[in-house]
């Protein structure tokens, strides 16, 4: 099923944090109603009785990375 991915770097030598925009991951399955291989032609009622109407839970995923922030990098930190 598709979902969405939320991705937040933490960057460990200044401690700052920064939020990546949302990712919208798909799959491959024809019944999933978000899917790019979703049949055009599947339709109420039959759609709702067979496909996934729904995402899953949004995958949250923070690496940490040993470095500065871009902000920080920018204002000369090393």
């Amino acid at each position: 099923m598709c979902y969405w991915r939320r991705v937040r770097n933490v960057y460990l030598r200044c401690g700052h944090a920064i939020n990546l925009p949302d990712q919208l991951i798909t799959c491959e399955n024809t019944r999933c109603k978000f899917s790019p291989n979703h049949p055009t032609t599947c339709g109420p009622p039959t759609c709702k009785q067979t496909c996934c109407q729904y995402r899953q839970y949004p995958q949250q995923y923070s690496p940490n990375i040993n470095s500065f922030c871009p902000t920080c990098e920018a204002a000369g930190y090393r």
